[in-house]
């Protein structure tokens, strides 16, 4: 290695935030490094900040226009904040990409649906098997998670060793995928690690993380002891967790249904890359209407409140046939997103005036986390024994909290949020640069900017509602009658009168009342028409809305 080769990290997305995942390797002489991009997910918008926007992904501009020096894309696991962006970035990150045998399924069918070619996903076998990428050599660690086949990747470089882990946590029993397994770890670290990059997410719960196995025998016992049907929830991708849901239904004398697509698109994922044995059989939703009630199991997507899914469908009233009544139970096996309370508190409601026991994830009976707590996270840097912890996969209160554990453990530590270059060359890692990072929005069938305008106007609409002004001028800019004025989002004016009747009669006195040159100029005119809206709304209804004006000019000659 020479003086001027450098090994590098950098967070595009996931660092200050939970979901979006996007971490960049590099590594060579400054201006020409080569690169590995860890995981390439979205978030979800919300009505409040995002409306109408479908996904939220980082903006890969600082990698896509060194697209020629990406080496390889390393996908850690199949959850959507991981690899749910992977289609849709496709054309601008067109590097090979790297993944287990389950992660590789998941990814294939991302790119298929955005109508990428899916044989750019090489499956990899687990740790100790390596993938060469440029001046990289990176392997697959098997960590358990809430979803099959979650990994850590060990990145290898002449520089030393990085331990990236992805998300985790410790499950000696995860009843699907592979077992916590701690000597693997550190091995690992016996041999040298440069840099740990660490997932943060549950560094404030203070009390160890529980196996998947705990919750077996409470969940049984609630299948057997329940009156009439029990209809449960939780994230498709959680195939173990359908499987223990599943099974102790079975136990209890319930046939099993499986109600949404993409529940039912996981297990036969499960089957096809080889990480889900069996299943309980599984009844068509046509055949279970049939059935008696206190014989029925239902598994439903939707467990963060989506409107479209199963779980917001029974609740509002029936799902292909299927519907809840009182003296049902409902089980909420999951935790609730933070942004999401809202909308599964809707859901929650319409159950419980439909009369159905409700149950949720307040007791931690029926859920575990997938996510490492805070002694879990101090027992890795243990095995591991980085010369830096570098927290991730996290808010910023995380990466702060994570980075001070680490310290409090005889670690050094970095705190490294989205757009922070961190130098990972010598032991002592340091911040070296700031990148300007953003987002990327996911709008119907484009992709736009979020510095874009575009979802900042429909805020503004939003909360300040629509007016629309069309004026028509004769060739010598004479006004042709008044304005014509259609509102949107805005309630009547103060006596009761159409708003959009009061600012016609204003505007149509802005008209009489323009000189020669205010009407000649098209900017000018559309400026005194603004104005006069905004007075005049402000006074009735008390708002300036968004305005647009329309200005059409008649040549007699034409």
């Amino acid at each position: 290695m020479s003086s001027d080769e450098k090994l590098t990290y950098l967070a595009l997305g996931g660092a200050g935030e939970i979901g979006m995942n996007m971490y960049l390797y590099g590594y060579g002489p400054v201006g020409a490094q080569r690169f590995i991009l860890v995981d390439c997910g979205v978030t979800f918008p919300d009505m409040d900040r995002t409306p109408g926007v479908d996904l939220i992904m980082a903006d890969p501009d600082f990698i896509a226009r060194r697209a020629d020096r990406l080496e390889g894309i390393f996908i850690t696991h199949a959850h959507e904040d991981h690899v749910g962006a992977l289609g849709l970035l496709r054309e601008r990150l067109p590097a090979p990409v790297f993944a287990r045998a389950f992660t590789g399924l998941i990814a294939r069918q991302k790119l298929e649906r955005a109508g990428q070619d899916p044989r750019g996903v090489t499956t990899v076998g687990p740790w100790p098997e390596t993938v060469a990428c440029g001046p990289f050599r990176v392997g697959f660690v098997p960590l358990s998670h809430s979803i099959p086949e979650a990994s850590g990747l060990v990145i290898e470089t002449p520089a030393g060793r990085v331990f990236h882990t992805g998300d985790f946590k410790l499950d000696p029993s995860p009843l699907v995928g592979e077992a916590w397994d701690p000597a693997a770890l550190e091995a690992i670290g016996d041999a040298g690690i440069r840099a740990l990059v660490c997932d943060s997410t549950n560094v404030f719960t203070p009390t160890p993380g529980r196996s998947e196995a705990s919750i077996v025998e409470d969940v049984t016992a609630l299948m057997r002891d329940a009156k009439g049907m029990v209809v449960a929830t939780t994230f498709a991708s959680n195939i173990a967790r359908l499987k223990t849901l599943a099974e102790a239904a079975r136990d209890a004398g319930r046939s099993v249904c499986v109600v949404g697509r993409a529940m039912q698109t996981m297990i036969q994922n499960g089957f096809s890359a080889g990480v889900l044995a069996d299943f309980p059989p599984l009844v068509d939703v046509r055949d279970a209407t049939g059935l008696p009630r206190d014989t029925l199991f239902v598994l439903a997507t939707g467990s963060q409140g989506e409107r479209r899914a199963a779980s917001a469908q029974l609740a509002g009233g029936s799902y292909q046939g299927l519907s809840l009544k009182p003296g049902d139970t409902f089980l909420f096996s999951s935790k609730t997103i933070p942004g999401n309370e809202t909308s599964v508190a809707d859901i929650l409601n319409q159950l419980s005036q439909a009369g159905v026991r409700v149950i949720d994830d307040s007791d931690g009976r029926y859920h575990v986390s997938g996510h490492a707590n805070r002694p879990d996270l101090a027992a890795v840097h243990r095995l591991l024994r980085p010369d830096t912890v570098i927290p991730m996969h996290g808010e910023h209160r995380h990466l702060t909290a994570h980075a001070e554990l680490a310290r409090d453990g005889g670690f050094d530590a970095v705190v490294a949020p989205n757009g922070a270059m961190v130098d990972l060359t010598d032991t002592k890692a340091t911040v070296v640069d700031q990148i300007e990072t953003g987002r990327v929005y996911s709008d119907g069938g484009p992709l736009i900017g979020a510095l874009d305008g575009i979802v900042r106007e429909r805020l503004r609409m939003a909360l300040r509602g629509h007016v629309i002004v069309s004026v028509m001028l004769e060739a010598d800019s004479s006004p042709m009658g008044g304005a014509w004025v259609e509102t949107v989002g805005l309630p009547a004016a103060r006596d009761g009168e159409a708003l959009g009747q009061v600012l016609e009669a204003r505007l149509e006195a802005v008209l009489d009342q323009a000189n020669r040159k205010t009407l000649d100029d098209d900017e000018a005119l559309e400026r005194a028409l603004v104005k006069a809206v905004h007075s005049e709304a402000q006074t009735q209804v008390g708002k300036k809305p968004v305005v647009t004006v329309m200005i059409n000019r008649f040549d007699a000659g034409v």
